[in-house]
Formats: C-alpha cells, sequence, structure tokens
C-alpha cells in the first residue's frame, strides 16, 4: 500500500498514459481528475467503474484507487490541500468550505462514478479546470485567487450534483421523501431546525404521523438517520481537520465528546482513534 503527498498546497498536472504503471495508491490531498481523452475503468476502494471521454471524478484524501487504461487517456489531475484554503490571501472562508466539502466527502461513495447531473454542468466545470491550469502556469498576482474561487466552485457543482443525485432517488417512491433529506443533511449542523416538531411543521405531516412516515420510506428511524448522517460528518473531521473531538461534538449538537465517543464506537465497532488510525480504507493490492 503506497499513500502519495505533495509537497506544495496545489498542484496541477496533465498527463498523457498508453497503461497505468503505478500501483494502487492513496493520497493525503484531494484529487479533481478530468478525463479529457481515453476510456477503461477506474478502480476506488475495490469498486471499478467505467470510465471515457468527458467524465471528471472527485476523490478525497485516503481513497484507495487506480485507472485501468483500455485506449490512451489524456487526464488532468488538480491536487490540493486543505490548507490551500487557509492562506492569509485566500477569498474563501476556510470553516464554510469545509462544511461544503465534508457533505460532499460524507456522501461521495453513495454515488459511484461520474456524478455530473447535467452536460451544462459538466462544461463548466471543464472550462475552469482549464482556466485553472492556465492560471497554474500564469502564476501572476492575480492567479491564486482565481483558482481558488474555481476549485470552490467546481465543489459546490459537485455537492449540487450528489445531493441531486439521491434526493432524485428518493423522490422515486415518494415526492416529498426526497427534499425532506435534502433538507436535513443540509442542516445537519443547525440542531434546532432538524427536530421532529421543525421538521413535521416543515413538509406539512403531522407529528404523530411523521416517524412513522420516515421510517417507511428511508428503512431507519428518524433518529437513526440524523445519527449516522452525523456520524459520517463526524469520519470527514477526523480524518481531514486537525479539530478536537470536543470541538467536533460540539458543531455537530453531541452532549460532548463522550457521548459522541460512545455513539462511533456502537455504529462503527471501534473508538474514533482507531479509525482515524485505521485511515478508513485498506489498500493492500
Amino acid at each position: 500500500m503506497k499513500t502519495e503527498s505533495i509537497n506544495k498546497l496545489l498542484e496541477i498536472h496533465i498527463e498523457e498514459m498508453d497503461n497505468w504503471t503505478k500501483r494502487p495508491y492513496k493520497n493525503n490531498f484531494f484529487e479533481i481528475v478530468y478525463v479529457e481523452k481515453g476510456t477503461g475503468r477506474q478502480c476506488i476502494n475495490e469498486h471499478e467503474f467505467e470510465y471515457k471521454e468527458g467524465n471528471i471524478f472527485f476523490l478525497p484524501p485516503l481513497d484507495c484507487h487506480s485507472f485501468k487504461i483500455h485506449t490512451p487517456t489524456k487526464f488532468y489531475f488538480i491536487r490540493f490541500t486543505d490548507h490551500y484554503f487557509i492562506q492569509k490571501d485566500s477569498l474563501t472562508n476556510y470553516n464554510a468550505w469545509f462544511d461544503k466539502i465534508a457533505y460532499v466527502i460524507a456522501n461521495y461513495n453513495k454515488i459511484p462514478g461520474d456524478i455530473i447531473a447535467t452536460e451544462n454542468e459538466r462544461q463548466f466545470i471543464i472550462n475552469n479546470i482549464k482556466c485553472i491550469y492556465q492560471e497554474y502556469l500564469r502564476a501572476d498576482n492575480y492567479s491564486n485567487s482565481i483558482i481558488t474561487g474555481a476549485i470552490a466552485s467546481i465543489l459546490n457543482i459537485l455537492a449540487r450534483s450528489i445531493e441531486n443525485r439521491y434526493v432524485n432517488k428518493a423522490n422515486e417512491t415518494d415526492s416529498r421523501f426526497g427534499e425532506i433529506l435534502r433538507y436535513i443533511n443540509t442542516n445537519l449542523l443547525d440542531h434546532d431546525s432538524i427536530k421532529l416538531t421543525a421538521l413535521s411543521e416543515k413538509f406539512g405531516i403531522s407529528k404523530s404521523y411523521f416517524s412513522e412516515y420516515f421510517k417507511k420510506q428511508a428503512g431507519v428511524s428518524l433518529v437513526d438517520y440524523i445519527l449516522k448522517s452525523k456520524l459520517r460528518i463526524v469520519e470527514t473531521k477526523v480524518l481531514h481537520t486537525d479539530l478536537s473531538l470536543k470541538e467536533i461534538a460540539w458543531q455537530l449538537n453531541f452532549t460532548d465528546s463522550s457521548h459522541l465517543s460512545k455513539a462511533f464506537k456502537k455504529t462503527y465497532g471501534m473508538t474514533v482513534k482507531e479509525f482515524k488510525h485505521s485511515g478508513r480504507v485498506a489498500c493492500d493490492i
């Protein structure tokens, strides 16, 4: 198992390959991959997906991945650490940015392969990727701000695509349920908004029936769904931030770090410390 790292906060490469000669590896950085041409298969955490011209992938740190190239492929790789957004001259609010990216990471593996919802969004992302590459080469006083804004735009579109994909799937059985899931998952840090009373009022479902309705649609209780959704955010923050467990517990409205630790151990069968050490996914190939 190999873990790759980058020395800079941001790196951009264009690579043309006939064969993928690297072993499967993990990153300690985020990576956006655009396939300008070529076909093959991408492996993420032991699951394989077809790739083709125009595909765009987002790879969080510590996901194990590699490519099997079928026809000559041209990749754009944009690699950056979360610290890229903490620079003094960054125009992006890091905390707000990471709350957005935490949502992307926490839900990404629910949606395999390419996740772009529309061709307009795909073209927008491709244009931004090429703009980022040109600004990376230009490297003048304005380039860093332009690149930061472009990356943030790409991540926002990815978040929306992920959200729409699983919301639309939920809407196949009940048009209200997808919107309920969307609301819960985008308000996990706002405890009052996802209380039973608030949800029943917002969606016009009686409080006495809401819990029964939710369990029928989701297959789990509202309380369990919210807890597991919060713990997915905990995973992300534990692996990719320097926040203490106490700080994470406070953000997600656990009583204290002990409450969070017990909930985590009960759900995952390991302590938070053990989880962080394991790096979530083994890459033993």
